[in-house]
């Protein structure tokens, strides 16, 4: 092969890199920043008119269509909400298919990744829809989608600080911490092995952020104010140095709050 069309090869391979970088760049911003367009309107709506984007959840009835509607809704807010502090998975994910010697379809098996990482998190949003439809029909949780009662509020926020004390909370918040390590040890190959692999890193992150998201429960589901400071405190957690050691703290604060909420609920 000539010295010409070697540059010229060259050029294209990188060339199309460069496209498929774009396109998972594109593909998770997009993802995000609609997902939190939807938030920030129908947040503001609930508390607010409640005439536009949230009006269809001012209902008593929890028949299917509504349900659909809830489990929508939570789906819509892990994808805000967790799809930033996977980002750096996901990114390294594709870096290493782009680098990767006749590796086929890089921007397609990154989606894959993704969408199995998605896949996990769909699985909760329907536990959350049950759980919440459960509350809702005890009268455990308000019209306005938020703890009725001053002792649940404590004892969601008594759960996640004692999960944040747990060596599971711990595995799981160190894998999701180290994707280089998890993606050498848990590498699969093709478009297949993609989704699985993005499903068990879903799952790690599941698994280390489940009793965090309850807490919705206690402050609104639909509050901006809880879904930013969670979304914030996740992303610490995941990509701060200290996010281990903060973990621990978070939860010996959250037990403190959860501690003075029973107090004033049993005086």
């Amino acid at each position: 092969m000539s010295e010409g069309a070697a540059g010229s090869k060259e050029y294209l391979i990188e060339a199309a890199l460069k496209r498929d970088r774009a396109l998972v760049l594109a593909g998770l911003v997009l993802a995000v920043s609609l997902s939190w367009l939807y938030l920030v309107l129908a947040s503001r709506d609930m508390y607010g008119p409640m005439d536009g984007l949230s009006a269809w959840m001012m209902t008593a009835a929890w028949d299917p269509e509504y349900s659909v509607l809830i489990f929508a809704m939570w789906v819509v807010m892990m994808i805000g909400m967790m799809l930033p502090s996977a980002a750096p998975a996901i990114l390294l994910y594709s870096r290493i298919l782009r680098s990767s010697p006749g590796a086929s379809a890089p921007a397609a098996r990154t989606y894959a990744f993704m969408g199995g990482y998605l896949l996990a998190w769909t699985g909760f949003s329907l536990m959350a829809t049950l759980l919440q439809g459960l509350l809702a029909e005890t009268l455990l949780l308000s019209p306005m989608m938020v703890s009725a009662h001053s002792w649940l509020s404590a004892a969601l926020l008594m759960v996640a600080a004692i999960y944040q004390l747990t060596p599971l909370k711990q595995t799981c918040l160190s894998s999701c911490r180290a994707p280089a390590d998890f993606l050498t040890r848990n590498w699969r190959p093709g478009l297949g092995g993609a989704v699985r692999l993005g499903v068990h890193h879903g799952l790690y992150c599941v698994g280390c952020c489940w009793a965090l998201m309850l807490l919705l429960f206690a402050g609104g589901v639909m509050s901006l104010l809880w879904i930013g400071a969670i979304t914030t405190y996740v992303l610490a957690e995941k990509l701060l140095p200290y996010g281990v050691q903060g973990s621990r703290w978070a939860g010996a604060f959250l037990m403190l709050v959860a501690i003075y909420l029973g107090c004033i609920s049993a005086s």
